[in-house]
């Protein structure tokens, strides 16, 4: 061999260069900064067409109320409380309600999806059951769980675990029917038994599903307790939004809105970073 041949660099075409590297970083950068730019005027816009409006009277403001109005009954409520106490005690009232929903119904979904997704059997009796409840508009079951559990926090739970449920359900079943037969085989022919094959091989599969319902299933916890303490309820944002309806407040009810969608946020954020830390090893959409 010539020393031509041994001189030449070997070249590592599956790592960039240092420059192409950066430059996508600084791409990268530059499109958040973007993104987040655009979604704040957007937002300034929207609210700042709003308030011109309503001050101008082209859209009633006794209706519509206006967003300075709507700022301060948040800021009325954060410092001198509201009718039914102090706006935490609310907040966490509904959120308690909520979260404790949410869990529950998380649990239920994903064992009953699981295990409907491995064994055919059960699947094929309990399928009609399942369709048949889910096509129930689910809502409307949360004045019978006021009658039948009270105006305590049980009904909103409850209201809260029945829409949660079902998404969840139908994404662990679906993740559990897609997880890849040449895994199960390969677990099967190395002695795995089906308890290990579910715990070692389709739940870890079918967790990228269950992590796309949980997405959608908090905010539906929020919207189970929240119409249950619009029906009948001693403490609560539901409540809130009820006695502002009640009193002809449009700004209370936007305000409480306004806390709800904090709260739906803040909720998602937290799932967002415990899913990018679960799924490193999944590529992002700018290392495509």
């Amino acid at each position: 061999m010539s020393p031509e041949v041994l001189s030449t660099p070997v070249v590592d075409t599956a790592t960039p260069p240092p420059d192409r590297a950066h430059s996508r970083a600084r791409a990268a950068r530059r499109r958040r900064i973007v993104v987040a730019a655009s979604r704040v005027l957007l937002l300034v816009a929207v609210l700042g067409l709003w308030e011109v409006l309503s001050r101008a009277e082209v859209i009633d403001p006794f209706n519509f109320s206006m967003p300075s109005k709507i700022w301060d009954q948040i800021w009325t409520w954060v410092t001198h409380g509201t009718a039914l106490g102090s706006l935490g005690e609310q907040v966490w009232y509904t959120l308690y309600e909520a979260l404790l929903g949410w869990v529950v119904g998380v649990v239920a979904g994903v064992v009953f999806g699981i295990a409907l997704g491995r064994i055919t059997l059960l699947a094929d009796v309990l399928g009609p059951y399942i369709k048949v409840l889910n096509s129930i508009p689910r809502i409307v079951l949360a004045p019978i769980f006021v009658i039948w559990f009270g105006l305590g926090p049980a009904s909103k739970v409850a209201s809260a675990v029945v829409l949660v449920f079902f998404p969840v359900f139908f994404n662990a079943f679906q993740g559990a029917r897609e997880v890849d037969r040449n895994l199960v085989a390969n677990a099967r022919i190395l002695g795995a038994s089906d308890r290990r094959v579910t715990l070692q091989v389709v739940i870890p599969s079918a967790t990228s599903w269950i992590f796309t319902s949980l997405h959608v299933s908090f905010g539906f916890a929020l919207i189970g307790a929240i119409v249950g303490e619009y029906i009948g309820a001693t403490k609560g944002i539901g409540l809130l939004v009820a006695q502002s309806q009640g009193t002809f407040n449009a700004a209370g009810v936007y305000a409480a809105m306004v806390i709800l969608a904090v709260v739906a946020l803040l909720a998602e954020g937290l799932l967002t970073f415990a899913e990018r830390r679960i799924f490193r090893w999944k590529p992002t959409s700018s290392d495509s």
